[in-house]
């Protein structure tokens, strides 16, 4: 037998570059701290007006695990029609931040929001803030950061998009978040396919509810509280550290042989 095949391959992440948007707190924060934990140099994105957020997550991340961090601004909407807005710029600062030569080892899409709405109330102007974030502005990210995975020496590098156990199943006073977090899961799929040629694997992440300032208004409300955790299996929400570790898993040489999958961190709630 050839034990080099067989061999446990390694979670780390040693002199990786990894960026991840909206990593001012919740979801993206807990990402940043461990994928650094796991020996990356992280760049966190944040809204231009909430970067004193970001420059916070980057500081405290630097000071944890003594690796290389810097925080830039990022929306990741488009201004208007071909407008690319910040991205490009965001990527080329990433790009830059350590090495000249430009590398971007690792994206992670975590930018997103939800409007709670009951679907009969869902107004154009909700409907399009969230599929701007979640879903167009997500692609373009991917794009933007794609092109330097392609275009990099050596090539390739890997992309996880966070999406939702909504984007699996559906659930109230979401029509547009659902709608967008399917879509999300939906184009992992198509990228894993077209740029597995360059190298770039392509993963999507999907959680259950996690206590983030995301979803602190919806968990707030004792009923809607008490609906959710019935749902899943294991009796609880999730942590952001138990969704960081997953995306870690997804971005690390251990998954390899992962690409176009949706890992649902759910607790059970799509398997019931």
């Amino acid at each position: 037998m050839d034990h080099a095949t067989t061999r446990v391959a390694s979670w780390g992440l040693d002199d990786q570059v990894a960026l991840v948007t909206g990593a001012g707190s919740g979801l993206g924060e807990a990402t940043a701290h461990a994928l650094a934990a796991a020996g990356a140099r992280v760049i966190v994105t944040e809204q231009p007006h909430l970067l004193e957020k970001a420059e916070t997550t980057a500081r405290a991340v630097r000071d944890a695990y003594g690796v290389e961090t810097v925080a830039v601004p990022l929306d990741v909407r488009l201004v208007s029609g071909d407008d690319p807005g910040s991205i490009p710029s965001c990527v080329e600062a990433a790009a830059t931040a350590f090495d000249a030569n430009g590398r971007i080892d690792i994206l992670v899409n975590n930018a997103g929001l939800n409007i709670p709405q009951m679907a009969f109330d869902v107004t154009e102007e909700a409907w399009d803030r969230i599929l701007d974030v979640n879903l167009k502005g997500l692609f373009f990210m991917a794009q933007a950061v794609g092109r330097r995975m392609r275009d990099q020496t050596p090539q390739g590098g890997c992309i996880v998009n966070v999406a939702s156990q909504m984007g699996i199943v559906g659930y109230s006073r979401r029509a547009a978040y659902c709608s967008s977090k399917a879509g999300a899961v939906n184009l992992t799929r198509v990228l894993c396919f077209e740029w597995a040629e360059y190298g770039i694997r392509v993963n999507a992440v999907c959680p259950t509810f996690v206590e983030t300032p995301l979803t602190q208004v919806t968990l707030n409300d004792p009923a809607i509280k008490a609906d959710i955790l019935r749902r899943i299996p294991l009796g609880r929400l999730a942590t952001p550290a138990e969704i960081a570790a997953a995306v870690v898993y997804l971005a690390s040489p251990a998954a390899a042989m992962v690409s176009g999958h949706a890992l649902v961190v759910d607790g059970g709630w799509t398997a019931v």
